[in-house]
């Protein structure tokens, strides 16, 4: 058996790997990957990372953003969320994004993995998941990153936080905000949070 085939023997069509893992069953794992690569048995996504894509009769699907992004950091710690969820809220924001953002304990910046990209942000703390009270903090706290009229944003955050669970929303804003969005919520609010 050809010293390629064993490692190929190992891959699983829809796994991430990292060169790091792939090194014990190969001597010369950097020949191996070239090879596999070029034969498209393998993508690379980034340096050290590898994506063993799944066929269909489209072609190659890609890798889940979940996958990509607990890959990369080599962690599940994170929060995934994107600008496109703000939509949810019901604002009728019209802009759409093409990135998505990853608040982790590890990365900072923007990177492109599988054609998808993706914002790090460093934060001490996130929740688990997102929630509608958690989405509307971090739309404050972001709004001068999106291309939406500030001002009519801001208006709607007020008209919709009688909606939202005040305590949830007290909570989010007590644990998420940053010092410009807890002002203003506190004076949205009426009294100190």
């Amino acid at each position: 058996m050809r010293k390629v085939e064993n490692l190929k023997s190992h891959l699983r069509p829809g796994h991430l790997y990292r060169r790091s893992e792939l090194e014990k069953w190969s001597r010369s794992v950097d020949r191996e990957l070239a090879e596999l690569v070029s034969a498209e048995v393998l993508v690379k996504i980034r340096h050290g990372l590898y994506e063993c894509p799944k066929h269909s009769r489209f072609g190659l699907l890609p890798a889940s953003p979940d996958k990509l992004v607990k890959t990369f950091l080599k962690d599940d710690d994170y929060l995934l969320t994107s600008p496109n969820d703000y939509n949810a809220l019901g604002f009728g924001t019209t802009q759409l994004y093409n990135y998505q953002v990853v608040y982790n304990h590890k990365r900072h910046g923007r990177f492109e993995l599988g054609g998808q990209i993706f914002e790090f942000h460093m934060k001490s703390r996130f929740p688990k998941k997102a929630f509608p009270e958690f989405l509307l903090v971090e739309l404050v706290n972001n709004l001068d990153r999106l291309a939406e009229d500030r001002k009519a944003i801001l208006a709607q955050v007020r008209a919709k936080m009688p909606e939202m669970c005040s305590k949830r929303l007290r909570t989010a804003v007590k644990r998420f905000s940053k010092v410009a969005t807890r002002k203003f919520f506190e004076e949205a609010l009426g009294n100190a949070l």
